[in-house]
């Protein structure tokens, strides 16, 4: 039986090409004026995954 990609985990995280593991900053939806704009900046940008996380997203991801 063919093993299905995990979608919740699919749609939060994006693997590029060298493998890096990139998902978006949390807390973007709204509020967001009451932040300083150092934050404001920070979020627009993607950060990368924590290395203890790295196996286990892309074992839930690679299965398409």
């Amino acid at each position: 039986m063919k093993l299905k990609t995990h979608q919740s985990v699919a749609k939060r995280f994006h693997l590029t090409k060298k493998s890096k593991l990139l998902k978006r900053y949390a807390g973007q939806d709204h509020f967001n004026s009451r932040d300083p704009g150092k934050v404001t900046r920070k979020k627009r940008r993607d950060t990368q995954i924590s290395k203890s996380y790295r196996k286990t997203i892309k074992e839930l991801i690679s299965h398409n």
